[in-house]
């Protein structure tokens, strides 16, 4: 198998051992993407609207990076520090997959930074 790490500085470096995405047999794995502006390295603060806009924005320029489109997404998991946010989420996100949205996977979690609402990894693939 042959696989690539994909690597921008249009999305948040990693702070552990893992990668902003990976290329491997037509398939591109976007590592979980929390609301942190790649220019400041800090997240962003606001309401699940600002968060989810700057994740969804985070990955589309990890999947940019790697030649393909959001189009190509197929799988996303969603993760939220609370339910409620779920309908509020989910008007953002619909703006980033308008048309054939990929299949997706929303749970509550507890994510790893204070004030960190919202979490997304996603899977895409090239033909």
């Amino acid at each position: 198998m042959n696989k690539t790490i994909v690597r921008t500085s249009d999305a948040p470096q990693p702070i552990g051992p893992y990668s902003q995405g990976t290329l491997a047999s037509g398939f591109l794995f976007v590592s979980g993407q929390g609301a942190i502006d790649p220019k400041t390295g800090q997240l962003v603060t606001g309401e699940i609207e600002a968060q989810t806009r700057q994740v969804l924005t985070n990955i589309k320029n990890i999947v940019e990076a790697a030649g393909l489109s959001m189009r190509d997404i197929v799988k996303v998991s969603i993760f939220l520090s609370n339910m409620s946010d779920f309908k509020k989420m989910n008007e953002i996100y619909k703006t980033f997959f308008a048309d054939d949205p990929p299949a997706r996977t929303t749970v509550e979690a507890k994510l790893p930074l204070p004030n960190m609402l919202i979490e997304i990894d996603v899977i895409a693939h090239r033909e």
